[in-house]
């Protein structure tokens, strides 16, 4: 199979500060390169680091979609066409252009919410957080937690990570892309160009 005219796909994983996006994403890399099934990871709140913010550009969407664009482009030259992509709020619609954009009009977008109550989410946090920030970080993940909760598509994927290992979690998240039951040609790597 040639890997540069495969269809784009991503899986996005999405959820409240403390739920373990981050965690999860690299076990589901894991499973990945365990299986052979060439992919890559990104973590969607570094693409939009940057301080001061933008003047035009405030809550830094459009330099995450710039990077995004830059970083895609050079996986996709190199042959890959599957990305795990971690951030808070990936999961919404008004999140799907950014991938359309960079990844192509036709990329399947397989949305995974991951939920955690809030005394988990806490739990989390606080053993996380030992800068300055976890007043913020707290009051954050519960307004975003119910913004995920009132605004994700149907077609979301929720998965609970209350009292559940990593690698539990990532195999559900896995299962949901139908990755690991690819075509073993697929399995070889990305074709390089």
């Amino acid at each position: 199979m040639d890997h540069g005219a495969a269809r784009a796909e991503a899986l996005l994983i999405g959820g409240r500060a403390g739920v373990g996006k981050t965690s999860v994403a690299w076990e589901v890399s894991a499973l990945l390169r365990a299986a052979e099934v060439d992919h890559c990871v990104l973590e969607g709140d570094y693409l939009g680091q940057v301080h001061p913010a933008p003047a035009d550009d405030p809550r830094r969407s459009a330099i995450t979609e710039r990077n995004l664009v830059s970083l895609w482009s050079n996986f996709a030259a190199l042959g890959h066409h599957r990305l795990v992509y971690t951030n808070t709020v990936s999961v919404l619609t008004r999140s799907e252009g950014m991938f359309r954009r960079a990844m192509g009009d036709d990329v399947r977008l397989v949305r995974v919410l991951l939920t955690a109550s809030d005394d988990t989410a806490r739990a989390r946090l606080t053993a996380r957080e030992l800068g300055s920030e976890l007043d913020t970080e707290l009051r954050g993940s519960h307004r975003k937690s119910r913004l995920l909760d009132d605004e994700s598509p149907p077609d979301t994927l929720r998965v609970p990570t209350d009292a559940r290992t990593v690698p539990d979690i990532a195999r559900e998240v896995l299962e949901a892309t139908g990755w690991t039951a690819a075509d073993p040609a697929e399995k070889r790597g990305p074709t390089r160009r």
